[in-house]
């Protein structure tokens, strides 16, 4: 299947809607709410059953500037399996290099989890195309901060964990450049009106900040 390949980097707005538990029955109706909201990046974590299937779906509802794919990808064989559906994007809580090689190979967009200056540095070496920042709860905006500083300007870094729109203004200020969002937009048997509203909140929170830079 020929990979989905978005012509938009990085999505704009740069929030990562994490889709953990999504069913391919839900897939459709759920991604339409995001894409109307003005999410432009869909991830579906593949350590629940039906993923691929639900990225799959979501694969043929999207334009070609979205960027869609899989997150907790852990080793190189699910990069391919992800590939195989038209998918572009691969997430990872953590910094596997064969993982990240495999998907820069494929032409797959890259977002490995770091947490260190030697993953960071490592991470971009190997080809990621931004950087996770996660489990973000357990760094201050301030440790973000003193991280970005050593990096090449540039640099995506997207913290993940723990989110939601009234704090991602003080990240903004100490260096985050978009956001991976989970528990606080999306958890099965939410409704859509529910995610609407969350996403709506989450996409004018980020409008508010780009207007004040």
């Amino acid at each position: 299947m020929t990979t989905h390949v978005s012509t938009t980097w990085p999505p704009q707005p740069p929030l990562v809607a994490i889709l953990r538990g999504l069913t391919p029955a839900d897939a459709t109706d759920v991604g339409r709410v995001l894409l109307d909201a003005g999410f432009q990046a869909l991830e579906v974590p593949l350590n629940r059953d039906g993923a691929l299937e639900s990225i799959a779906q979501l694969v043929k509802l999207v334009p070609a500037d979205v960027a869609v794919g899989a997150g907790t990808v852990t080793h190189a064989a699910q990069v391919d399996a992800v590939a195989a559906t038209g998918a572009n994007l691969i997430v990872s809580p953590h910094l596997d290099l064969a993982v990240v090689a495999h998907a820069c190979e494929l032409g797959l967009r890259s977002v490995p989890g770091v947490f260190t200056a030697s993953e960071a540095f490592a991470a971009l070496r190997a080809g990621a195309d931004a950087l996770k920042l996660f489990p973000a709860e357990a760094m201050p905006p301030a440790g973000l901060q003193a991280l970005a500083s050593v990096l090449p300007p540039g640099t995506e870094l997207w913290p993940v964990g723990g989110v939601t729109p009234e704090s991602m203004a003080n990240w903004r200020r100490h260096g985050a450049t978009g956001f991976g969002i989970g528990g606080a937009l999306y958890r099965p048997g939410v409704s859509l009106a529910v995610l609407r509203e969350r996403a709506q909140a989450f996409v004018a929170a980020w409008s508010a900040i780009a207007a004040g830079q």
